[in-house]
């Protein structure tokens, strides 16, 4: 089980990025969130198996069709047995 909480730059407010997010992770099988951040980014958290947790974190590299990002940031944390999948 891994968990991973990415931070994404750029034009990724307004462009559909936490829905098409969560609908990209129900179909891998990962739990967590989804949520616009105060200055304009996006933050989200995975919970998962290994593989479909990097499959998110590369996901969000690229966004969905409208989404320009320019950066993401990805840390590392201690799983703790999320449910679901939130757009919060």
């Amino acid at each position: 089980m891994e968990r991973r909480r990415v931070v994404v730059r750029g034009d990724v407010q307004g462009v559909s990025f936490r829905d098409s997010c969560r609908r990209e992770a129900v179909s891998a099988g990962v739990a967590g969130w989804v949520q616009n951040g105060w200055d304009g980014s996006v933050e989200a958290v995975f919970e998962g198996d290994a593989d479909a947790v990097e499959a998110m974190c590369a996901w969000c590299r690229q966004g969905p069709r409208y989404a320009r990002v320019d950066e993401t940031e990805v840390t590392c944390e201690q799983a703790c047995g999320e449910s679901g999948f939130q757009v919060r």
